[in-house]
């Protein structure tokens, strides 16, 4: 894959000499990010989006404010199911057992992955540049939405070539989803975050128990997913495969998904042990590896099951130059993107928190020196 980015001119610097630069420029700027207002923004007024029981629930459309950019969330209901795959499942991976019987409180799910229309605007920090230029009127969440991290520039376009518009965002890490879920958060005041692996299969599943939502025949596949047999070897635009009972699209391949548990070997045999559980999550204690969903686009139709899984590793960073490895780009992951959730029950700023923030030390490190304008 290396000969997928250009190499340097002549003459010109290493991309490991051109980090150490940036990063000696950025040393001597201000500081990068204020630090945000105390408490959450109020929610803009969006009146679907408002219920305080499941049967009020409604599909709603949350807009980038000052943007033309909006997306769909559609109410998932809550209700128990049976996570992972059974023995006589084709293709089954022994991680993806034991079985466990899990109730799940009832959330909103995006009816896809997130776009790069939607993703950029966070990436490069486009809704503060327009209020700079007076294209934009300045909101009064804005002063918590600026607080928040957001990436490094890249090195290179992080679509390589696949398509921007209507396409799904790639090559983000855990922490810069997490970080973009609590952008979004503070730009509209409602609380949105990843999904848990246990909410992320359940939705996929949407009420089924047969490998794909469809049904157990590999054949269907095409009518629903991309996947490496039919996707050209490239993602494709969103909402072009039919969606599963619930209205989502994309649950199974384009790309793979981010969900926020850590992956383990053993699946979930710690949790099979405790009867039904409710709301699990295996919350992350080491960078790697993570849990991905959903198959991809690069991937064969096995990969993309309701209950296949996949555990993030540090190779998918290995053209990253910078020094260290970027907290927010797996530049050898272009498989790999997410979709936002919303619970109906809004939680403790403290569980907010713990979905956003980096959640190990090394990754803190960085994003505090990052904060005060360095490159890292």
């Amino acid at each position: 894959m290396m000969d997928r980015i250009a190499p340097a001119g002549a003459g010109s610097p290493s991309p490991m000499l051109l980090a150490a630069l940036l990063a000696l420029a950025a040393q001597q700027s201000a500081p990068k990010f204020p630090d945000p207002p105390a408490g959450n923004p109020a929610p803009r007024a969006i009146p679907e989006a408002v219920a305080a029981k499941p049967e009020e629930m409604k599909a709603y459309v949350e807009p980038i404010p000052n943007t033309a950019v909006k997306f769909r969330m559609l109410p998932i209901p809550g209700g128990t199911f049976l996570m992972g795959s059974p023995e006589s499942e084709a293709d089954r991976e022994d991680h993806e057992g034991p079985q466990v019987k899990v109730e799940i409180a009832p959330f909103w799910m995006e009816e896809h992955e997130v776009t790069w229309d939607e993703y950029r605007i966070f990436q490069f920090s486009q809704d503060r540049a327009l209020r700079a230029e007076g294209r934009a009127e300045a909101e009064p969440q804005d002063a918590w939405a600026d607080a928040v991290s957001r990436p490094t520039p890249p090195y290179v376009p992080m679509d390589f070539g696949m398509g921007v518009e209507g396409f799904p965002a790639v090559c983000m890490t855990e922490f810069a989803a997490r970080q973009y879920t609590k952008w979004l958060s503070m730009k509209t005041g409602r609380f949105y975050r990843l999904p848990t692996e246990a909410e992320w299969e359940y939705a996929c599943r949407a009420g089924t128990t047969t490998a794909w939502h469809f049904g157990d025949d590999p054949k269907l596949l095409p009518e629903y997913a991309w996947t490496y047999e039919n996707a050209e070897e490239k993602y494709q635009l969103v909402m072009t495969k039919k969606p599963n009972p619930w209205g989502l699209h994309d649950m199974h391949g384009n790309v793979a998904e981010w969900v926020i548990d850590q992956f383990t070997a053993d699946g979930y045999a710690a949790w099979a042990e405790q009867g039904t559980i409710a709301n699990p999550v295996a919350w992350p204690v080491k960078l790697y590896p993570r849990v991905v969903r959903g198959g991809s686009w690069d991937q064969e139709a096995p990969f993309s099951r309701s209950a296949a899984r996949l555990g993030s590793d540090k190779e998918w960073k290995v053209q990253d130059p910078q020094f260290p490895k970027s907290i927010w780009y797996f530049t050898d992951a272009r498989f790999v993107g997410f979709r936002v959730v919303r619970p109906l029950a809004t939680p403790s700023r403290e569980e907010m928190l713990k979905f956003w923030e980096a959640d190990v030390e090394s990754v803190r490190e960085i994003e505090k020196k990052q904060r005060q304008g360095e490159r890292s």
